[in-house]
This record gives C-alpha cells, structure tokens and sequence, in this order.
C-alpha cells in the first residue's frame, strides 16, 4: 500500500466519527494542557522564590539562634523561642576577616495604626547597616542614622505596600505618625518597591532603630537574626567559618555540633528553597500525568471499539491481498494522529491557561521548552502504546471470521 493511500485510509477512519474521535483526543487535551500548566506554576514559584532570595542581598549570611542543623533536617526543638543572640555578639563579629558589614535585627508583628486605619505587619528593629547588607533601597525621605539608633528615635522607615494599607497609594507617607503596639514612630521614609507575597513581603515591612525597637515595644537584649555581608563570593566560606569560631567562642562552646546557633549562607537558602519547588513541581507534574494515562486509556478503548466496528472492513481488506502490517500501521497511525493532535492543541490550551494564571490570579507562572517537549512526547508515546494492542489485535483477525462478522 502506498503511504498516501494509508494517510487517506487513517484520515477516513478518524473522520468517520467525529464526535468520538474528537471526545477520545479531549482527553489527550486535557492531559497535555494540566502537564503544561501545572509545570509553569512550579517553574514560576521556583523563579519568584530564587529572585526573593536574591533580593534580600549579595553575599549573604544569616545566623540564627536556637540549636544548629542541617538544610532540610527536622526544625530544632525551640527554634523561633530561642534567644541566644545578642547586639554585643553582632558587635565582636565586625571584625571578622571576610565580613564587610554587620547588621542585627529583632523582628516581630505588630499591630499598626494610622489616622483611623490599622494593618498588622513585621516589625524590624535594626541599624543603618542593614540598609547596605539586605540591599535596601529608599524611595522617598531617607533611612534612619547612627545618631537616631544611639538616641533611641522614634523613627520609621515603611514599605510601600504598608505605605498603601496605613495612607493610600499615591500617599507621600513622610512626616506622618504611626502607632506600633500604641508607641507614637514618625515616618522618615518609604522603601523601594522589590515585591513578594505573606508572611515574606519585603515590601510590607516596618524598619525602626534597634534600640527603640529594644526600648520601646520588645525588650531585652536579643536578636532575632544577624544579618552578614561578606566581602565578595569567594569570602563567603572563610567569612563563615570566622564568624561560627568567633560565636563559639563567645557562648563558650567547644563542640560546633553543639552550638546554639545556626549560620546558613546564601546558596544553602537557595538550594532548600529549591529543593522544596522541585519536589512540589515533580508532584504537580504527576497529578496532571493522571490525565495524561486517561487519556492514553480512552484513545485504547476507541480504538478497539474501531476494531469491533470494523470488523468485516479488516476481513475484506485482509481477503483483497491487504498484509497484517499494512492493518497494523492504519489503525496504529489513527491513534498516533489523534495523541499529536491532541498534544498540540493541549499545548495551546496549557499556554493559555498559564497566561490566565499569571494575568487574573496573580500566580508566578513560567512556561519552559522543556516541558512542552516532555508532554507532547509523552503524548505521542501514549498514542504508540496504547494504539499498538488494538492495531495488532486488528491485524490478528481471521479473514473468514471476520467476513462473517455480523
């Protein structure tokens, strides 16, 4: 047989229902389109996150109090509680060899109030330096001074997204008073905008003078974090090192797996953070695979209804000189073109609902080559796996038999 005579025999078979045909490749649709879209809202979460991560700064390390553990590991018993940091071992670690710049904070959430409106946002008493080591820009007015932490200022930096809840967009907020936990702060400036959502919004901050925050609404000594700036990429591993000997130290400690404290760097945040997208994307990724093996099903299940159907169709072709390949590759090909169709037009369906995802639902989406590839060659394999039983029990018919057929 000719290869456009076999195109032709596929092409009649599809079309000859059209109603089934076009239901059994809505599954395919469906499967493709869920892959595509479920992928580009992992990819996207993973890109926002990783950009988060960048934003907080350049050759970042964190210390934390509470035991010391490993990415990943079970959260310590305490952690959150733990208040083994203080201002004083912040001071000691300026002169750490590889260190740059040094800025603790304590944070915590406050109610906030403003000429008859309230939100409850963080909180962070901290120095001027943070400004340098968190990569904070000020949009309007200025951030507060080394005098104003040392004179215990009531003064407040706020970002724009605090800035819109407590006064209104187009608000200049500078010079206005606000009320933290019921303590008059008069705002000095508003920060740039550098996004984010929840509990992690950079952009929905309060930033006062560590020592007004220890005054005035907090207490005690302790910080939350020390925030770390090291000299360049290549210091950041001997900067670390110097600060946990420094801290060891200072709280008298001799065996490091026994510190209270934990020191990540950059890369450790970016590798966890990472670690938790994958594993969410691969989970997405499978639940929309579902679909992909239903629809796998249902192009099976057409086609040995076609089979049935067509019964004395094959037994006339086969008694006509028609070979059992030449049977094999009709009905072999009918289920391909229906997966690649189907593919196709789920890769439309999967790109449109990550642009609806992205534009009216304010989800991070990104829609990667690679996963467009991966459905549709999963879709085409489906179409040859579940299409070679149906098409080789076609081929298998007894000419006689099936002439009968009734």
């Amino acid at each position: 047989m000719r290869t456009a005579d076999l195109l032709e025999e596929i092409y009649l078979g599809i079309s000859s229902n059209k109603v089934r045909s076009g239901l059994t490749m809505l599954g395919i649709v469906i499967g493709v389109a869920s892959v595509i879209a479920m992928l580009s809202v992992g990819e996207g979460s993973k890109a926002q996150i990783e950009s988060n991560i960048q934003s907080i700064g350049s050759n970042l390390l964190m210390v934390m109090p509470g035991m010391q553990r490993g990415i990943g590991s079970a959260v310590s018993s305490g952690r959150g509680s733990a208040q083994t940091l203080t201002r004083e071992d912040a001071d000691a670690l300026q002169t750490a060899d590889g260190v740059l710049a040094v800025a603790p904070d304590s944070s915590r959430r406050f109610q906030i109030t403003a000429k008859g409106t309230n939100t409850n946002t963080q909180v962070v008493g901290t120095t001027p330096q943070y400004q340098t080591v968190r990569s904070i820009s000020v949009d309007s007015g200025t951030f507060f001074s080394d005098p104003q932490v040392t004179s215990r200022s009531k003064v407040a930096v706020i970002g724009p997204t605090t800035r819109g809840d407590l006064f209104g967009e187009d608000v200049n907020p500078v010079g206005q008073q606000i009320r933290i936990n019921g303590v008059i702060f008069t705002v000095i400036g508003m920060t740039v905008a550098k996004g984010g959502s929840g509990f992690s919004n950079q952009d929905d901050m309060v930033y006062i003078p560590i020592t007004a925050m220890s005054a005035y609404l907090n207490g005690g000594d302790t910080v939350s974090t020390i925030s770390i700036q090291a000299i360049d990429q290549e210091s950041m591993a001997s900067a670390q090192a110097n600060v946990t000997e420094i801290l060891l130290d200072r709280h008298n400690i001799s065996d490091a797996a026994s510190a209270d404290f934990s020191v990540m760097n950059q890369s450790d945040i970016a590798s966890a953070a990472s670690s938790v997208t994958n594993t969410m994307t691969l989970l997405l990724a499978a639940i929309a695979g579902i679909s992909l093996l239903v629809g796998g099903i249902g192009i099976m299940n057409m086609m040995l209804t076609n089979v049935t159907e067509r019964t004395r169709e094959i037994g006339l072709r086969q008694a006509i000189g028609a070979e059992k390949g030449e049977i094999v590759g009709q009905f072999l090909g009918e289920a391909i073109l229906l997966t690649v169709f189907g593919g196709a037009i789920g890769i439309l369906v999967g790109y449109s609902i990550s642009f609806a995802l992205s534009r009216f639902m304010s989800l991070s989406t990104q829609v990667a080559w690679s996963s467009v590839g991966m459905a549709f060659g999963v879709s085409a394999i489906i179409g040859l796996v579940f299409g070679y039983y149906p098409a080789r029990r076609a081929s298998r018919l007894n000419p006689i038999e099936a002439l009968r057929y009734e």
